[in-house]
């Protein structure tokens, strides 16, 4: 079977990206099988420039020849910060910031701002590389609201205070299959999905 190997060492995003794969006839793997790849720093300006310098530095690893690879890289823009946290979502309350401290964070950077200034979208971008070093791009994005408080116990990151607004649920209250079907990285997965099953074919 064709071994696709996913270059996140966090558990949620690859249970996340595996589930969304579910029916390909690839063999689903993250780095926890490959503990000499040090993961590159997410330097670019771009989600889409962190996600091909994360694909390209796992390709390089003879542990990966021949496999797919998929890198991705999610940022989260809220316009009455100028578009932070951006990129550095992540780590916006600092290096090794878990996701208490960088909700924490948004919190307070907005506090007191009505709902009509906290609009924010989340933005995915997953490059695939093939066996052959094809590369493909995918990018995707999803409008919502901050909420004013966190909400909900399911999902990740900045779940629980990332209000879909065509539900007034927080991702986290969604539920991760629900979530799935709207959020950014949802979207682009599905087109990640459909770029491998033609490859596959």
């Amino acid at each position: 079977m064709q071994r696709l190997i996913i270059a996140t060492g966090n558990p949620h995003k690859y249970r996340e990206i595996k589930t969304l794969l579910e029916g390909l006839p690839l063999e689903v793997l993250s780095l926890s099988g490959l503990p000499h790849f040090a993961m590159p720093e997410e330097d670019q300006p771009t989600c889409a420039g962190n996600a091909l310098k994360k694909a390209r530095a796992l390709r390089g690893m003879d542990a990966a020849r021949n496999a797919v690879i998929m890198a991705d890289d999610s940022g989260l823009e809220v316009a009455s910060l100028g578009g932070l946290p951006g990129v550095h979502a992540a780590r916006f309350a600092g290096p090794g910031a878990d996701d208490g401290a960088n909700n924490r964070l948004l919190l307070k950077r907005m506090e007191g701002l009505p709902p009509e200034k906290r609009k924010a979208a989340f933005r995915c971008a997953i490059a695939l590389i093939f066996p052959d070093g094809e590369e493909s791009l995918i990018e995707e994005s999803c409008p919502g609201r901050i909420a004013t408080a966190p909400r909900g116990c399911s999902g990740f990151g900045y779940d629980p205070l990332f209000i879909y607004e065509p539900t007034g649920l927080t991702f986290a209250e969604m539920g991760e299959a629900a979530k799935n079907r709207v959020s950014h990285r949802g979207r682009a997965l599905r087109r990640a999905r459909l770029t491998l099953k033609n490859w596959l074919a």
